[in-house]
């Protein structure tokens, strides 16, 4: 495995650096000798940040090995008798991940006065257990989807169309992270041509929430929840994927050479948008029109276009975080209606 190569490495360097750490000729044996000594140092602070690591990545383990052991039961022992009790295995199991991918995505990315940042190697660890643990979760929701244990059309109540994969806070702003086993509909029942990956919750506090989560929450961000009596704003972020329609190139429709563009030629597109409802209308109260409304109608407000490729649950979470909380402008496409 990856990470116990990445162990082996500090614990095999001492005889190359102490063959190294050999006098050397004229002015180059201070040069050497200072270089050898931040080596041995940082090799050091990796054995110390594995140590730490460890039981953190044993966590990991057994969950990689309990989700093996559901895809294994199911595959030998798909018995009719048996539906209902694999019908529960995987709610249950999700839920049972939730602390764990609270504590590495709030440990990994929460960003809050006082509170000093994590070395890189720690962060980059804690992000590719949650990676892995994501990917895997999503194999066996997709494995039980397959025999008609579980229902993964959102539509439907007791579906797992997705599954929460964490949370962190930055500054004031709370950060909810989902992940759909597959591409669904941007809106339920309405054909859009989006189709959503994950969703991000986005809330901000009124001020007199944020004082109160730093003065008694301060450094805890996976234990906040909103406050009896207190607003907060809560935005919704997708990651979708698109087929957008191929433009002919300049001057590709010669004289009677006919069309140099195939009809129905598509470029396949992902981009990170924000929802913005239309109907019901957000600001009005009526709650007939909640009642009444089957599917929510909202446009899509693309912030960030990602090219053909789909990004990974961890990468695209850095593309949100990157686009709300840093200074630079993101690469913005049209707002798209799907009304």
């Amino acid at each position: 495995m990856e990470q116990g190569e990445t162990k082996k490495n500090p614990e095999s360097s001492p005889d190359t650096e102490d063959s190294a750490l050999a006098p050397s000729c004229g002015d180059q044996m201070d040069s050497t000798g200072d270089a050898n000594l931040e080596s041995m140092s940082s090799c050091q602070d990796i054995n110390m940040m594995d140590q730490k690591l460890r039981p953190i990545e044993q966590q990991f383990q057994d969950l990689l090995i309990k989700a093996e052991e559901f895809q294994t039961n199911l595959l030998y022992r798909s018995d009719i008798l048996h539906k209902e009790n694999f019908a529960c295995v995987v709610p249950t199991f999700l839920r049972t991940c939730q602390p764990y991918f609270t504590y590495l995505e709030s440990t990994a990315r929460s960003s809050l006065p006082q509170r000093t940042p994590l070395p890189m190697y720690i962060r980059s660890r804690l992000l590719d257990f949650s990676q892995q643990l994501c990917a895997r979760l999503e194999q066996l929701v997709l494995t039980y989807a397959s025999f008609d244990f579980l229902s993964l059309e959102e539509a439907e109540p007791a579906s797992i169309s997705h599954f929460y994969i964490g949370k962190c806070q930055i500054d004031r702003v709370g950060l909810s992270i989902y992940r759909y086993c597959r591409l669904a509909p941007y809106l339920a029942g309405v054909h859009t041509g989006l189709y959503k990956r994950m969703r991000w919750n986005v809330e901000r506090p009124s001020e007199s929430l944020q004082q109160e989560t730093y003065g008694e929450k301060e450094g805890h961000p996976e234990e906040d929840r909103p406050v009896a009596g207190k607003e907060r704003a809560t935005e919704y972020y997708f990651l979708c994927y698109e087929e957008v329609p191929e433009e002919p190139p300049e001057g590709g429709n010669g004289e009677g050479k006919g069309e140099t563009v195939a009809i129905g030629n598509v470029v396949k597109m992902w981009s990170i948008g924000q929802w913005v409802q239309t109907q019901p209308e957000p600001i009005k109260d009526d709650i007939y029109e909640w009642v009444l409304c089957w599917v929510p109608q909202a446009g899509y407000h693309r912030l960030l276009c990602l090219g053909a490729e789909e990004p990974s649950a961890c990468t695209a979470t850095d593309c949100l975080v990157g686009v709300l909380f840093s200074q630079q402008s993101p690469v913005a496409g049209p707002s798209r209606q799907t009304t």
